[in-house]
């Protein structure tokens, strides 16, 4: 990767997180650690508004702007495929914005790159979740996004129901199957459940913050853990 790449690169990788490790850009970009100090060191001199330095993590100051990009036409394609793709399994909002996100690209592309990408052969069966699964990903997304404490009634594997409390932390799709991870205020733990096995789904009007050992980043170390073990 040419240097210019790489600069544009890092860029991208910090104005796409909150805190960025110089490890973790060292990983993405194949480079040694020392070269990614150079590099975002030689971003900041070029007016670049990196906060953070070495051995912390970096971030974009707010409002900081890239000039508009030009997509390769295998570049438009990749992002047709993408959406065909996760349209049918979206919750109903996410599904749109996908659709009208694409059609802004469209506008802006080359003939040629448009094409291309309008021509492509990739696609999914649009039968994907029922109404009712996409209802339910729309209100969890939004309690997660708000930190909203949602009531749930719940029928497990073994059609036992139950009654629960939760902090919603975030979505997973598993194939044919979302379920959703969060911290049960009923078990005082994690808990996943299988969003087409909730019943009734309530947006309580309690909001939570985080606290230590019941956050994503928690549940997440937790499961490496396991699986480094394992």
């Amino acid at each position: 990767m040419r240097r210019a790449d790489r600069l544009f690169q890092i860029v991208q990788l910090i104005r796409g997180r909150r805190l960025t490790t110089a490890e973790f850009l060292s990983q993405r970009l194949e480079v040694s650690i020392r070269t990614v100090y150079r590099d975002v060191a030689a971003l900041q001199q070029q007016g670049v508004p990196i906060d953070g330095e070495a051995g912390v993590g970096y971030r974009m100051r707010v409002g900081f702007e890239l000039p508009p990009l030009m997509f390769s036409a295998e570049e438009a394609q990749s992002l047709v495929a993408a959406v065909r793709l996760a349209q049918p399994q979206l919750d109903a909002v996410l599904g749109q914005r996908a659709e009208e996100a694409l059609g802004k690209i469209f506008a802006v592309l080359p003939g040629a790159a448009r094409a291309a990408a309008e021509s492509l052969t990739v696609y999914a069966p649009q039968r994907g979740l029922d109404d009712a699964t996409r209802e339910r990903l729309t209100h969890l997304r939004q309690a997660t996004e708000s930190r909203t404490k949602l009531r749930l009634h719940y029928l497990d594997l073994s059609d036992q129901t139950s009654t629960r409390l939760v902090r919603p932390l975030a979505c997973f799709f598993w194939g044919p199957v979302w379920t959703f991870s969060a911290w049960c205020e009923l078990r005082e733990d994690f808990r996943s459940f299988r969003v087409d096995r909730v019943q009734q789904l309530e947006l309580t009007e309690e909001r939570f913050r985080d606290e230590p050992g019941k956050t994503l980043a928690d549940l997440q170390r937790r499961e490496n853990a396991r699986e480094n073990w394992a």
